[in-house]
């Protein structure tokens, strides 16, 4: 039976066989297999010892394979026995809860399209801050990503010690690692998680620097052997806030004196994407440490998913709304690269008419799964058609999982019914394959209106590039491609556009959000063609709303430095940010009226966006 405080997903997860998750690409994330445990969000009434006390007297026997990790305003990250999930959901000081969510990453020209040069014509080092002298000293930028390469010049200072405070990877277990600096290694450094988490390791400023001060990388790496493999984590931050030192400032970032937090997202395991848990924890972590340095705080999220109504009420974006409240803390977020990916469709429904939305799948497709969100109130009665002709439907609207099988892929549905936290109404479909792949061709969803009071619908598949090429809707909609957390209404959300033509860039995630028409996403900045910092001390050129963000975050740092450091406006952050971001922000010649899906409310210009 379907728990109602439990999300869609997480309820067909816990359905699902082990066989079923495995070949699915989302129902097996936050499930460990080995130790049959399950990691879960949830919101909760009380204090982090009143939750602790409630799982304590509940669950006895299994309390020692509970582990909690508490986070600001009743959320907690909880490490369940699976057959207690259910049991913890059904609990009435449990509000809602949900299943982790795989999250996907999605400098000189565009420091002067964003009109930052002008405020940064003081000398690199040093200054006295003011109005166009501003370097992002006393502001803290957080880059939650893929981690950094801490040697890098850009992130050092001029005596060559790191301008990190402290940097956190979540892929790297606790445990002992050799002190080169002491004989023949008999020193042991012990590395531990930040207190408060069990997950990961967290490098101080000052074993950093001990690395630095290592003549070989492979002594460096000895003491803090935390990596950025992927190279978007160091692209990003360079961007924010690297210095520009190994270029002699020709590509130095916008906030070049700004301390630094890094967070490198992950587990260690088969799955390379981090997932929303980590986020989370993330995100907390970044601001008690801003709380505990006493500054104030810009945080950088590059990444997100497609899984959710893009209305902006998941567990996670309620979290960002609170988190964005907290400390003197903006968070900055990119909208997605989704905009030209085919992975949305939506219409408007007419009773007594039927409408087909037609999916292409190509070949050697290991899953895909597919979202149709709607109106609680309109009765919709769905078929699915095989690319052979054969159909599955009209399938019953029987809330909670069914099963069925058309020629060799297997297809999980389930009916879903609003939450506590959604009055929108969820069909989820999961296809898998009964040996190796699912089957091409074109899949059909028929949708037959049987009684339509408001009509819209809207679908997605999944977001990131894991589907092949070729998948997807035969016929997209390039409007509300947001990923989630983007659509979160507090955060600031941050679109992609061509600062060299001043033109849209394809890519770029959409707005408005569903239901909700927000405004989303706010800004955009430059995206395209991006130099900046590559592990090993160089430079690459990248493109996507990933290196759009990061130009709004060290915008924000700037104006923070001049708002809150230099005292001129102490309470310049939050939604106050926001507003001034927006009412700076260029109007582009690409379109007429603003704000609008494209643009939001236009392009990045910091020095408008600076009172006068």
């Amino acid at each position: 039976m379907s728990n109602e405080k439990i999300e869609n997903l997480l309820n067909l997860a816990l359905d699902a066989t082990e066989q079923e998750r495995e070949k699915s690409l989302d129902l097996d994330t936050g499930y460990d297999k080995e130790e049959r445990t399950w990691e879960v969000i949830v919101k909760f009434g009380g204090t982090e010892e009143s939750l602790k006390r409630l799982l304590a007297q509940n669950f006895p026997k299994e309390y020692d394979r509970i582990k909690i990790t508490n986070l600001r305003n009743e959320y907690a990250i909880l490490l369940l026995p699976e057959h207690i999930v259910e049991l913890v959901a059904a609990l009435t000081e449990i509000e809602y809860m949900e299943k982790p969510k795989l999250l996907f990453f999605a400098v000189n020209n565009g420091r002067r399209v964003s009109c930052i040069n002008p405020l940064q014509t003081g000398q690199m080092q040093g200054g006295t801050a003011g109005r166009n002298d501003l370097s992002g000293t006393g502001v803290i930028v957080a880059v939650i990503d893929s981690g950094i390469d801490y040697a890098h010049p850009d992130f050092r200072n001029a005596d060559g010690t790191t301008r990190i405070l402290d940097l956190w990877d979540q892929t790297i277990p606790a445990g002992s690692v050799a002190d080169p600096l002491s004989e023949e290694n008999a020193e042991q450094s012990f590395l531990e998680a930040p207190a408060g988490y069990f997950l990961g390791t967290e490098f101080p400023q000052a074993m950093i620097n001990r690395a630095l001060e290592q003549t070989t990388e492979r002594e460096r790496y000895a003491v803090c052997p935390s990596r950025d493999i992927s190279g978007h984590g160091t692209h990003v931050t360079g961007i924010a806030a690297g210095n520009g030192i190994a270029s002699q400032g020709r590509y130095r970032g916008v906030a070049y004196e700004s301390p630094l937090l890094i967070v490198k997202l992950g587990t260690p395991g088969e799955r390379s994407f981090p997932r929303t848990t980590e986020l989370m924890q993330a995100v907390d972590y970044c601001i008690r440490k801003a709380q505990e340095y006493g500054m104030p705080v810009v945080l950088n999220l590059s990444f997100g998913n497609n899984y959710g109504s893009h209305s902006g009420n998941s567990l996670l974006e309620s979290y960002l709304d609170d988190m964005a409240d907290y400390w003197r803390t903006s968070i900055i977020t990119g909208s997605g690269n989704e905009g030209a990916s085919a992975v949305h469709a939506a219409g408007t429904l007419r009773e007594n008419v039927t409408e087909e939305v037609e999916v292409a799948v190509s070949g050697y497709e290991i899953s895909l799964n597919l979202q149709i969100w709607k109106n609680y109130a309109d009765e919709i009665a769905v078929s699915l058609i095989h690319p052979d002709g054969s159909k599955a439907g009209p399938i019953q609207q029987i809330l909670g999982p069914q099963r069925f099988r058309l020629g060799n892929t297997d297809v999980l549905l389930y009916y879903g019914e609003p939450s506590p936290y959604s009055p929108y109404q969820e069909i989820y479909f999961e296809l898998l394959p009964t040996d190796d792949f699912i089957d091409s061709g074109i899949w059909t969803i028929q949708l037959l209106p049987q009684k339509i009071a408001v009509g819209n619908y809207d679908m997605w598949l999944p977001a990131g590039g894991v589907l092949n090429e070729g998948t997807g809707f035969v016929l997209p909609s390039v409007e509300t491609t947001l990923t989630i957390p983007s659509t979160a209404a507090r955060v600031i959300t941050v679109g992609a556009y061509d600062g060299y033509f001043d033109r849209a860039a394809a890519f770029s995630g959409r707005g408005y959000t569903r239901e909700t028409n927000q405004v989303k996403p706010d800004l955009v900045a430059p995206g395209v063609d991006i130099t900046s910092c590559a592990p090993g001390g160089g430079y690459v050129v990248r493109s996507g709303t990933s290196m759009a963000t990061p130009f709004v975050s060290g915008g924000a740092a700037l104006l923070m430095q001049w708002g809150i450091v230099n005292k001129n406006d102490l309470y310049l952050y939050g939604e106050k940010m926001k507003a001034y971001l927006i009412k700076g922000a260029r109007r582009l010649p690409a379109m007429q009226y603003y704000p609008n899906p494209v643009f939001g409310w236009g392009a990045l210009c910091v020095a408008q966006s600076l009172p006068d």
